[in-house]
């Protein structure tokens, strides 16, 4: 099955704001969306929509340290992109 296109993704991730989600290490973590900016709730910093769409240009992922130096918040952007009410089996 090929990747939808990001819009798509982004939407699922907007309609999942509020719910738990966990990083690869286990930490529980909620989030809003603010406009384009995706605000975890474990930190005091906004993740910029275009982030997440690098990391999706290259999902599968094996974890957050293959992002590290690309995006904000590494370890947030991964556990929603690999989440599955997000990823729904496309990656």
């Amino acid at each position: 099955m090929p990747k939808a296109p990001f819009e798509v993704t982004w939407s699922r991730i907007v309609a999942h704001a509020g719910k738990y989600f966990r990083t690869k290490t286990g930490l529980e973590f909620t989030y809003r969306v603010e406009k384009n900016v995706f605000r975890p709730s474990r930190t005091d910093y906004g993740i910029a929509r275009s982030d997440f769409e690098k990391a999706y240009d290259l999902v599968p992922l094996s974890g957050p340290g293959e992002i590290t130096s690309l995006v904000r918040g590494p370890s947030y952007v991964w556990a929603v992109l690999h989440d599955p009410r997000i990823a729904r089996g496309e990656w």
